[in-house]
């Protein structure tokens, strides 16, 4: 199972030449998992930048994955990590997402450089 950061998306909608570092976890809709968090961040970037237009369709690529709601489990684990590593609110939940699904998590995001777990990081 793969999730792929908010940012890694947003690189690939993008079309950036970053965009390969997420091609094939994206891709392979059948393996992949999307926190709720990550449509929340990828539509509102999109929408403000490029139009709705564009973040429905953006969106509507990314419910081919597996769409993964908070619950109270991610929510409480998510939070003792935030608190214990110092890193965002969106980044615990979808590290915690990563760990509750055995997914490996692709990312760009330094905050997840240093955790433990299957974490494909590419450096900005």
């Amino acid at each position: 199972m793969n999730i792929v950061d908010s940012s890694g998306w947003i690189e690939y909608f993008a079309d950036s030449r970053k965009a390969n570092n997420f091609s094939k976890p994206i891709e392979n809709t059948k393996e992949l998992i999307v926190p709720s968090i990550i449509l929340f961040e990828v539509f509102k970037k999109l929408l403000a930048e490029l139009g709705e237009d564009i973040a429905l369709t953006a969106i509507a690529h990314m419910q081919q994955g597996k769409v993964i709601d908070l619950d109270q489990e991610i929510a409480l684990s998510a939070a003792r990590v935030s608190f214990e590593n110092k890193i965002p609110m969106a980044d615990s939940i979808i590290y915690i997402t990563a760990i509750k699904y055995s997914a490996t998590l692709w990312t760009q995001d330094e905050h997840f450089q240093n955790l433990k777990g299957k974490i494909k990081y590419f450096p900005k």
